[in-house]
């Protein structure tokens, strides 16, 4: 095999990892996305408080894009709560 194709095919098997562990990634923000706006931050103790905070934090950083992909990665919805 030529070495130029070598290269290619390295290239594509890492694009193909890349895309397989941004999806688990995916998962994993859309699945912490809807558990955590579905906590009741009053009855969770405060080590709990500050670990969703912590998630929550993330997970706004993150682009609309990306958390619309995060959600549906899991087929989650996020209901918007009252706004004052």
């Amino acid at each position: 095999m030529p070495q130029k194709d070598r290269e290619i095919e390295l290239l594509r098997s890492e694009v193909e990892m890349l895309m397989r562990e941004r999806q688990a990634l995916l998962r994993v923000v859309g699945a912490s996305a809807a558990l955590i706006a579905s906590l009741d931050s009053k009855r969770l103790p405060v080590g709990a408080v500050e670990a969703a905070d912590v998630v929550a934090t993330g997970i706004n950083a993150l682009a609309e894009e990306t958390l619309q992909d995060a959600l549906a990665a899991v087929h989650a919805e996020i209901e918007e709560g009252p706004t004052a």
